[in-house]
């Protein structure tokens, strides 16, 4: 059976439940499905969940919440593609404004993306990472492994990265209006951004432009930091033109804390196309450690936008 439009609750749901590895309670739900725009009770939300057990799209876990059922991960992946285009987006804005990271005093949250890998694969896996952050073609100079988050199966290990999310929330604390616009494929020629060759509209995809990038096989990191020539990922962001002095100051503070950005500021840069009124920022973006790890062949996976972290949790 698939929902129609009238069940955008449902869907909702769905769609929160699939975000979350470890099983969600209707509390929680309620309170994530008023992020989500639906001011729900945790009454009302019991009453969908019953609903959602009985199409056999959900399943109780005791007294730990609810999970998805593999009937409902298809039935979530199917539901009203139309209605999906612009979810990546609006998840990824709703962490930016979670992110008060204060780069005068290298203090505050940073958003993060969560991998994890089976444990005898992480030696491998930090050496990647390493790697990449070395060439410096990453947007943060560090990452963290854990090993306690309920959303990491069992024998596997977590390793959190920031993600670029958090220059929008800095942006942002700072009075400038940001707009994530592309996630792209930027080549580069003897180790010199030349210009990007493809690039996606962060509010025209139900996926993730650089994931979709990665598992195209798309990237050529590996030749990149072997041979300075090159594939690797990229986002643009788009700020009011006269706001380019307060971003170059920005970003030269978060540089002292550990930020390995912007690539390029300016407007008709790269091969983006020109605006009169708008800057561009172009920002390595940190799904480049993801993108080597499976050109290397490490078994990871990966959910972009997991969360805020305190910054001090990173060894810098």
């Amino acid at each position: 059976m698939s929902f129609i439009r009238s069940e955008r609750k449902c869907i909702e749901i769905l769609r929160i439940l699939k975000e979350h590895q470890e099983p969600v309670g209707a509390k929680r739900l309620s309170e994530l499905m008023t992020e989500h725009g639906f001011a729900l009770t945790d009454r009302a939300v019991q009453y969908y969940l019953s609903y959602l057990d009985n199409m056999g799209f959900t399943r109780k876990i005791g007294n730990q919440g609810r999970i998805l059922t593999p009937l409902g991960v298809s039935e979530t992946e199917r539901a009203l593609v139309d209605e999906r285009i612009g979810f990546i987006i609006s998840k990824l804005e709703r962490l930016a404004f979670k992110s008060n990271f204060n780069p005068e005093t290298g203090t505050g949250n940073v958003a993060y993306n969560l991998s994890y890998v089976p444990e005898n694969q992480i030696e491998n896996l930090s050496s990647v990472f390493d790697e990449v952050i070395k060439n410096g073609i990453s947007f943060f100079k560090s990452y963290k492994i854990i090993d306690s988050d309920p959303r990491i199966p069992s024998g596997h290990l977590g390793v959190i990265t920031v993600c670029s999310i958090t220059m929008d929330g800095v942006l942002q604390n700072h009075g400038i209006p940001v707009k994530m616009a592309f996630g792209g494929l930027l080549n580069v020629e003897n180790n010199t951004p030349s210009g990007f060759q493809d690039l996606i509209g962060y509010k025209g995809t139900t996926i993730d432009p650089l994931l979709l990038f990665i598992n195209a096989g798309f990237t050529s990191i590996g030749s990149v930091l072997k041979n300075g020539t090159g594939k690797v990922l990229a986002n643009v962001r788009e700020v009011p033109d006269t706001a380019i002095d307060s971003v170059n100051d920005i970003a030269n503070m978060m540089k002292s804390s550990g930020f390995l950005f912007p690539v390029k500021v300016g407007t008709g840069i790269l091969n983006i196309r020109a605006d009169p009124y708008r800057t561009s920022i172009v920002a390595y973006s940190g799904m480049n450690l993801i993108g080597y790890a499976i050109e290397k062949g490490i078994n990871l996976k990966t959910e972009i936008g997991a969360g805020n972290i305190p910054y001090s949790s990173f060894d810098m």
